[in-house]
């Protein structure tokens, strides 16, 4: 943003501020071109600042990555470190619920190399990954638990449920059952 003229760095806060607005009444899937027009801009404009759908999603949810990311550095510390990775993992299911578009947004391949690091998918894994590492070294989770075993599983369910009336209380539901099996194991 540094270094652009005023009415780019206009242009590029109304497109981000109507973008917001849009993806969270339409999804993932709302118009580029809806949010030029609406936005007062045209389409090679909003192609500009977001030269793809990824793009422009990654703005739209940065900052709630971002609180998600600090979120799990403060669960870092936690006694119990199951159940600080457990409501980290359930924090971000309701967000992936209830912001419209995220699930969608973090359906891409999990970050390669050369990825931005500061990509949604990069923030969540740089956060959550020591978490589960913590975790699984306390040996209460399966060491064969992958970040993102736990993010496509989290997306999976958010996108199952989207299209339902409450999805939050369904979405917790499958959480639940797929983080504590559903068989579980007899006690002796």
């Amino acid at each position: 943003m540094t270094g652009q003229r005023s009415d780019a760095r206009r242009n590029y806060a109304r497109i981000l501020e109507v973008a917001e607005a849009e993806v969270a009444s339409r999804g993932a899937d709302a118009s580029l071109e809806q949010i030029a027009r609406i936005a007062g801009v045209g389409s090679a404009t909003v192609r500009r600042h977001f030269p793809t759908r990824q793009a422009l999603l990654e703005a739209v949810y940065h900052g709630r990555m971002q609180a998600l990311a600090e979120q799990a550095r403060a669960a870092g510390d936690a006694k119990d470190s199951r159940a600080a990775l457990l409501t980290w993992t359930h924090d971000l299911l309701a967000y992936a619920v209830s912001a419209r578009g995220l699930a969608d947004a973090l359906t891409y391949e999990p970050p390669v190399q050369d990825a931005a690091a500061d990509s949604c998918n990069a923030v969540l894994e740089a956060a959550g990954t020591p978490l589960l590492r913590r975790a699984i070294d306390d040996g209460v989770v399966r060491d064969d638990v992958t970040f993102h075993d736990l993010l496509t599983l989290t997306v999976g369910i958010a996108l199952a449920t989207e299209h339902q009336a409450t999805p939050l209380p369904h979405a917790t539901h499958l959480l639940q059952l797929a983080l504590q099996g559903i068989s579980p194991a007899p006690t002796a």
